[in-house]
């Protein structure tokens, strides 16, 4: 029997662990590398193993193990690249895309302009949807609601947000946003992950990868979902929004219901105590550990984990979710709503108790926003449905000393036209999807409070200062967590992936604190 290690015609098996590599650089393996992830680096992991035998193991250590670090895309995580200003973040996404012009973007001058056509030359070549491309005219249909100016900043609010009102001097306005997406299954995968195409990390994803977890007992990234008001337009969402696209699966979002259990299967079956329970699991690490090894499938690190995470979490979910102990003054902040689970506010609510528990990344849903016609009659529902949520929770983090290093995010995938879609009459107008521009809004660790950024037309369709583009308002949501959107990359298919893309992006720097 041939002995030397990379002969063809051994009588015993041949595997990556049998080649003259440093200890350091076989530990990697095992705990990371794939079959394919292997083949794809044979080459330049071998030309450091040839140069290991040539000039001794000790040597080259720290360079062999610095390569495959780098093979592996994770030589840049030695996060944060800087100090953060913001320890975790809240993202309340709005699916559907709110109507800026009817919220936020005040347009005055649109009043005497009621039912008149919006000139062609607003409007120029820019792409329609095939809902109203085919219209006749564009009828311009201003706000319904009157606007009034709040807090010492005097910034102007539609009526229908009262409790956003009242917290105008904590909240950074961009009114500027603007996407490359015109329907909302491209734009809201960009909003989410940076890309129109599926199969990308999410921003969530990004942070668990990259920062990871500050509470062992609960997932890095939650997902809540409000209940659905079948009145309204409910754009549909998927789990893609919330996955690790082609990081470890670990890094997914978890998500919590709201009816029935918050998660499935936690809880131990019939006869199955704590003790019994915990035996079985290490049992099923043992197994999972041999596959490992005789695999080196990276997702079965991401089982184990899970595995582990599950059995914290039969503790940690019933006390994240039981309300009974919140004071009198709670229910008074967030209002009756609260106290329903699936609602807004109750998201809302535990979104601020797991900001409590070092939850890393937050991410709450609320769709219905698709108002493609009954403005009037959808709009004032939808913000009764979130106003005072959105109020109440930057309001308790404030109060908690929290909101000093928590981001808070108000945000849709676009914004709505200013010209009707369908008909239009003085009681009730359509509006269509619109990618030129859209208000979102931050609170909390790293802006400036009482800010309003970008500026839009006369129409509410055209940015005309200070454009901030959605890998922009990604980059800068990194930038307050302390990451440099340029650095933190991951190598997949030959390409350093990164949540921005591979198109330049810019911190919005006039929104900082």
């Amino acid at each position: 029997m041939k002995q030397h290690p990379l002969c063809t015609d051994c009588e015993d098996k041949i595997t990556p662990m049998d080649l003259p590599i440093p200890a350091g650089l076989k530990h990697e393996w095992s705990k990371c590398e794939s079959r394919r992830q292997f083949l794809g680096r044979t080459g330049k992991v071998l030309g450091w193993a040839a140069l290991a035998s040539l000039f001794g193991e000790v040597g080259l250590y720290h360079r062999a193990l610095a390569a495959a670090e780098a093979a592996s895309g994770k030589d840049n995580l030695r996060l944060p690249h800087f100090a953060p200003t913001a320890k975790r973040a809240i993202y309340l996404f709005m699916s559907g895309a709110p109507p800026q012009v009817d919220l936020f973007d005040y347009k005055p001058n649109l009043t005497a302009q009621f039912n008149a056509d919006m000139p062609a030359s607003v409007r120029g070549n820019q792409q329609l949807t095939g809902m109203t491309a085919g219209q006749a005219r564009f009828p311009i249909a201003p706000a319904h609601w009157p606007f009034n100016q709040h807090g010492q900043t005097g910034t102007w609010i539609s009526d229908l947000l009262p409790h956003t009102s009242r917290m105008v001097d904590d909240l950074t306005f961009i009114k500027s946003t603007n996407t490359d997406a015109i329907n909302h299954e491209p734009a809201i995968m960009l909003m989410n992950t940076g890309n129109m195409n599926a199969g990308k990390p999410c921003l969530g994803a990004w942070l668990a990868y990259g920062l990871g977890s500050m509470n062992d007992n609960l997932p890095t990234f939650v997902v809540l979902q409000t209940k659905t008001n079948p009145k309204e337009n409910n754009q549909p969402v998927s789990s893609r929004l919330w996955s690790s696209g082609f990081l470890s699966s670990e890094f997914s979002g978890v998500g919590l219901r709201s009816v029935g259990d918050p998660v499935l299967y936690l809880e131990d079956p019939a006869g199955v105590d704590r003790e019994t329970r915990r035996k079985m699991l290490d049992a099923v690490e043992e197994i999972n550990r041999q596959t490992l090894a005789e695999v080196g499938d990276p997702e079965t690190n991401s089982r184990i984990a899970q595995y582990e995470m599950a059995f914290r979490m039969q503790s940690s979910v019933p006390e994240l979710t039981d309300l009974s102990k919140e004071p009198e003054s709670t229910w008074e902040l967030y209002g009756p709503d609260a106290k329903e689970p699936g609602t807004f506010a109750y998201n809302c609510l535990l979104a601020r108790r797991m900001a409590e528990r070092g939850v890393r990344f937050t991410q709450v849903y609320k769709r219905g926003w698709d108002v493609h016609d009954n403005v009037v009659g959808n709009l004032p529902v939808l913000c009764q449905e979130t106003d005072r949520g959105c109020y109440s929770l930057v309001t308790d983090l404030k109060r908690r000393g929290l909101l000093n290093d928590t981001l808070v995010i108000w945000a849709g995938e676009f914004g709505r036209t200013v010209y009707s879609q369908g008909g239009l009459s003085q009681e009730n107008y359509g509006r269509d999807h619109h990618p030129r521009c859209f208000t979102v809004w931050m609170a909390g660790a790293g802006v400036r409070p009482g800010v309003t950024y970008g500026e839009t037309d006369e129409y509410s369709y055209n940015v005309v200062k200070d454009p901030v583009h959605v890998r922009d308002f990604n980059a800068t949501i990194l930038h307050c967590l302390g990451i440099d959107h340029n650095k933190f990359t991951y190598k997949f298919q030959g390409l350093d992936q990164k949540l921005t893309s591979p198109v330049p992006a810019f911190v919005v720097q006039g929104i900082l604190a």
